[in-house]
């Protein structure tokens, strides 16, 4: 099976495929399908997603849209909170129910093993979780899952981690306009662990366009297409992961692999941080 050390360094993330505060279906699920499928077209091959999407709508569209999956695909799942019917986000941190999400999570994408696992913690989390991280490392043994992450995490956590199992990922809030974790990119970078930042675009505070809109016009491209450009070139370790529920913003954001900046916008987007 693939490894989350061989995929491109821009995937797709699946929360967008659903409604309106990641509640329920999306408005055109024909669209949603078609994403996804265009997606794998343009060589996509890492799509990060949760049961708790929804929830269960992105997974179930992803089985729908692309089972039996192109065999180069890794399949990346979180797990740790669930949904209330009214959108709250809530723990769902128990040994039993982690475990149980990575078996719904098996059952709802259709897969023997997930390319990966990332244990999510709740905002401020500050209790122990080595019993949930030690039932995923069990599962890894068992061939359910390839590689293990954590997710919303501090380096104190990673640490924690790392004595019980590898730790292949971390997910965490990054953007131009959010560097709160410079240093710790920087730090797993020096220990070859992946960083897969979430918002890449600002999420549910979208970035001041106004700040990067010279240097895209300098490029001909937009201004996510810099926000993502600047991500990819800023560390050798991160990975992307954008999400949207639009054919052309897909094909937009992959675009953004191309686009080469020079030190003069290196220089102009560092200072934002």
């Amino acid at each position: 099976m693939k490894r989350l050390s061989d995929v491109k360094r821009i995937g797709y993330g699946a929360m967008r495929l659903t409604g309106p505060g990641i509640m329920g279906p999306p408005a055109d699920p024909d669209e949603a399908v078609r994403v996804l499928q265009r997606a794998i077209e343009l060589g996509v091959d890492h799509i990060d997603t949760s049961d708790y999407y929804g929830p269960y709508v992105a997974n179930d569209l992803i089985r729908e849209a692309l089972h039996p999956y192109p065999p180069e695909l890794v399949l990346v799942t979180k797990v740790g909170a669930r949904r209330t019917d009214d959108g709250a986000w809530l723990p769902a941190f128990s040994p039993d129910e982690i475990k149980a999400a990575v078996h719904d999570n098996l059952g709802r994408l259709a897969v023997e093993r997930l390319g990966g696992v990332n244990l999510r913690f709740m905002d401020d989390w500050e209790g122990s979780f080595e019993e949930q991280w030690t039932v995923l490392a069990d599962l890894r043994s068992q061939g359910l899952v390839c590689d293990l992450g954590l997710s919303n995490c501090t380096p104190e956590q990673v640490k924690i981690a790392q004595d019980i199992a590898p730790v292949a990922m971390v997910q965490n809030a990054y953007n131009l306009a959010h560097r709160e974790d410079d240093d710790f990119v920087d730090a797993l970078a020096e220990q070859d662990i992946f960083y897969v930042p979430f918002f890449p675009l600002g999420g549910f505070s979208p970035l001041d366009i106004e700040a990067v809109n010279g240097v895209a016009a300098k490029h001909g491209a937009t201004h996510m297409q810099v926000a993502l450009a600047w991500l990819l070139q800023r560390s050798p370790n991160i990975l992307l992961i954008p999400g949207t529920s639009s054919v052309a913003h897909l094909e937009e954001n992959l675009a953004a692999g191309k686009l080469h900046l020079d030190d003069d916008d290196l220089q102009t987007l560092n200072a934002l941080g």
